[in-house]
Parts: structure tokens; C-alpha cells; sequence
């Protein structure tokens, strides 16, 4: 069962997730153990070396997460995360789309994957979350 009624209501709900948000990012979809958040890229998220700073990609991946696992369960917090950088972005546009790998009566498992809008695989996200 969803915690959000509605995708308008989950946005608003993450409205409050600030250092998201204000880096550009939004929730584009939420279903039932999963979620899709997107950003567009600009030289504010770059790195000393002209590409996308890495933790702009985990920030993406994190906020996917947040709102897949908190629309299965309210709250719910990262109790233990990693991720693979696969590929250096080429595109313009960064998708991440969380799904629920495992849902256990106290913490739950999810896959995130980032891609950018040429179809290349920038990382693989995975989260375990703690129901509070």
C-alpha cells in the first residue's frame, strides 16, 4: 500500500528534501517499491576536471531511494548504502530509478540504477533502509 495518494503529494512531501531539490532535481514517478528522479546537468555540478562530480550522482541515486522506500513505508532511513560508478556521463540529462528488491519487516533492500539520456549506465546504487 502506497504512503503517498498521489504523485503531487509525494512532490510536495519532497519539496522538503532541500539539498536535492535546490541541486536541480525532481521526482518524476512513484509507484508501489519504486521511484524515478531526474536532473539536468549544468557546470555547477561539475568537478575540478570538467565531469560530473560523483556526488552529484549519489545525491540523484539517494533521492530515488528516499522516495521509493518511504512510499512503501513512512519513515524510513538509510541504514546502509553503496554504489559503482560504471560510466562517466556523456549526456546532458541524468534518470535514476529505484525498485525494491526486498521488503523485510524492518529494513527493506533497493536497486537504484542511473542513466543519462544517451542510454549509457552511470552507476548502480544499493540501499538497505531502516522502517523507523
Amino acid at each position: 500500500m502506497s504512503t503517498f495518494k498521489s504523485l503531487e503529494e509525494a512532490q510536495a512531501y519532497f519539496k522538503g528534501d532541500r539539498f536535492a531539490t535546490e541541486n536541480g532535481m525532481t521526482l518524476d514517478a512513484i509507484g508501489e517499491g519504486t521511484a524515478t528522479c531526474s536532473m539536468t546537468l549544468s557546470q555547477r555540478h561539475q568537478n575540478a576536471n570538467g565531469g560530473v562530480m560523483g556526488g552529484v550522482i549519489f545525491t540523484l541515486a539517494d533521492f530515488a531511494f528516499a522516495a521509493a522506500v518511504n512510499n512503501v513505508h513512512r519513515p524510513t532511513v538509510a541504514q546502509q548504502v553503496s554504489i559503482n560508478y560504471l560510466s562517466a556521463p556523456r549526456g546532458r540529462r541524468l534518470t535514476a530509478t529505484a525498485r525494491q528488491r526486498k521488503d523485510g519487516r524492518n529494513t527493506c533492500v533497493y536497486i537504484v540504477d542511473v542513466t543519462d539520456d544517451t542510454g549509457r549506465d552511470v552507476a548502480q546504487f544499493v540501499g538497505t533502509g531502516f522502517k523507523l
